[in-house]
Order: C-alpha cells, then structure tokens, then sequence
C-alpha cells in the first residue's frame, strides 16, 4: 500500500455519492486524477489538503487509472450522515459505513422481505463482465419496451456503485429501473445483505420483470482458472437457481482480445459456468459471420458447456439502442469487437421474451 498527501487541483464532478478530482501530490509536477467518495470522506474543495491512496495506479491497475481520497485534512466533524439502520458494509475497514439494507426490520420493505422466499421464476441474466449490463438491457428493452429491470451489483470487484459512469447513465436514460448493491459493495438505491436477499429485493420489492447480476467496474484476474471476479458469474447462477429464478448465463465471446485465452469462449466463462455453475442455465449464442459461429460452436463443445445447459441460438446480428450510452469493453467498441457485444444483447434478447 502507498499513501501519499496532496492538494486538490480541481474538481471535475461533484455528485452526493462520488466526486471526481485532479490532485497534486506532494513531490509531483503535474496533478492526477482521482475519486472520492462523499459518504465516506465528506465533500472536497479546491486547495483542500487530501491523503490518497495511490497503490493501485503505482502498480499499473486500476479502473481508469485514478488515486482515490482516503481522508480529507481538517478539524470537527467531516461527515455526519446517520440513517435508520444498522447494517455495515466495509466492515471492521476505517472507511466502514452504516447502511440500511432492504431486509432489516427499520426498512419500509421489511415485511415484504420477511415473507420473500421465491424468485418465481424471474429471469436473471447472470454476466461476468460490468459493461455487458447495458448491453443486455438495451437489448430486453428493445424487444419489449415496457420492462422492469433491476440491476443487482455483487462485491467481487468495485465494491461502490458511484464508480460506476454507466450506472448513472443507464438510469437516466431508463435502460435499468433500479440498483442494488450486495455483500459489502455499496452505493445502489437499494442494499442487501448479500446477492440472495438482493435478488429476492428485485423481485418483491422492485417489481422487476428482470433481473441483471454482474460485479462492478474492474474484473481481479490471475490468468489462472479460479483467480478471477468471473466466477461470481456462476455464483450468481446458483443464486438464480436455488432461489427459482431462470438463469441466463452470458458468454464472453471476443475475436479481437489479444490474449488467447479469451478467445473465442474466455476462460472465465468456462470456469464460471462450467465448474462453479451447478444448476442449468441458458446461454444464448448470437448469430455471427459463418467462420466465427464455427470457432465458438467448436469452442463451446471442446469446453463441455452444453453437457449441463442449454444453448439458446438467437437471431440478433446487431448493436442493440443503447440510448446514446457509449459501452466499450477493454476499450473496443461494436466494430472492433461485435461478438462481446452481440453475446450480451443476445442475453437480455431472450430475458425479455
């Protein structure tokens, strides 16, 4: 870990739940970007001195490449935003904040969590990747405009949704209805003690005709089969399972990713959905130019998929509307990559039927 103080240079966002930054740190020339955090830090301002954590980008990761404000210098009181309930996330963490959570007896939906035990068969499209969210969306929400769609984040990665630029966009441009964040992520217009009563919120309290499971920007991997946020893709298809719901699992397809083992069927989603997955899901396989449909057919038969789910072959060849949202992935767009984003529509294509 690297903890450096610096001086806020300018602030480029400011919204309740996240503020977006330029800072000088100590012994530097040029300011950086970061992030922080309201609910956690408090507001910033221009000329404030800020202790960043600078780890992440030090080592070459990190989502967008930003420090992020670990404390604001000060006196008194930075931050006083107490709410009715009595639920941690970030537990046991110096940034660890009170919450209340959709399940506990202070919340307005408590009664209707206590009898919640069914997803009764709503369809959940479970992915492993942040940016096929709005891609599945656009796509339910072109087949049948009126749908209800809550998205559930889970805490295998970004752990606050205000990380997110697509959440806050998808829900202005009405892709998604509703968020909520599980386990120890935080930040939707909902929480959940973990993806269960999430997923059970989506359906008895959101109303949700759907459902979208997917971690939140940045993906931990290992290039080894298990060491990756991917698997909470499974996770999530267990979760859909035991609970009645219908789960829809969505391949990472890619003939433009540099690293082989992402091409055409990524390791992970073979990890996620062949190992970690022990209920059947469906999976959809767009349609795509004759010699990339045979590579990923032989792809998904060398990988034993099908000998637990069912494939779905849906007729969608397409960008879907995304409403104006720009949706990339590892910085391709459709034309650079048309398979990654044409598996994710191809998802929210049959969720909606």
């Amino acid at each position: 870990m690297r903890l450096i103080w610096g001086t806020v240079s300018g602030i480029n966002e400011t919204t309740s739940q996240v503020e977006r930054l330029t800072v000088l740190l100590d012994g530097s020339v040029q300011p950086h970007p970061a992030v922080s955090y309201p609910p956690l830090a408090g507001h910033c301002s221009v000329g404030e001195r800020v202790l960043c954590n600078t780890t992440a980008v030090d080592l070459g990761l990190g989502t967008g490449g930003d420090h992020f404000v670990v404390a604001r210098a000060g006196e008194g009181v930075v931050v006083d935003d107490p709410v009715p309930g009595h639920i941690m996330k970030l537990r046991y963490t110096p940034l660890q904040r009170d919450v209340t959570t959709v399940e506990e007896p202070v919340s307005p939906h408590h009664e209707a969590m206590a009898d919640a035990r069914t997803l009764d068969g709503l369809p959940v499209v479970c992915c492993g990747l942040h940016s096929q969210v709005p891609l599945a969306a656009a796509a339910a929400k072109e087949r049948r405009p009126g749908v209800r769609i809550a998205y559930v984040m889970t805490d295998e990665s970004a752990l606050p949704m205000a990380l997110s630029r697509l959440v806050p966009r998808m829900l202005e441009a009405g892709l998604v209805d509703e968020t909520i964040t599980c386990g120890q992520a935080f930040g939707g217009r909902l929480e959940a003690v973990n993806l269960y009563s999430g997923l059970l919120a989506a359906r008895h309290v959101v109303r949700a005709d759907l459902a979208i499971v997917a971690i939140g920007p940045g993906i931990p991997g290992t290039a080894t089969p298990f060491g990756h946020s991917g698997v909470a893709q499974g996770q999530a298809v267990n979760a859909a399972g035991a609970l009645g719901g219908r789960p829809i699992g969505v391949p990472r397809l890619s003939f433009a990713d540099p690293r082989p083992r992402h091409v055409p069927l990524s390791h992970q989603t073979i990890t996620a959905l062949g190992a970690v997955a022990l209920t059947s899901a469906e999976i959809p396989v767009p349609r795509l130019p004759v010699d990339h449909a045979r590579q990923v057919d032989e792809a998904f038969e060398r990988s034993g998929l099908w000998d637990r789910h069912t494939r779905v072959d849906v007729p969608i060849d397409s960008a879907p509307d995304t409403r104006g949202i720009e949706v990339r992935t590892m910085g391709r767009d459709f034309s650079a990559d048309p398979a990654f984003f044409l598996a994710a529509a191809a998802a929210g294509w049959i969720a909606a039927s």
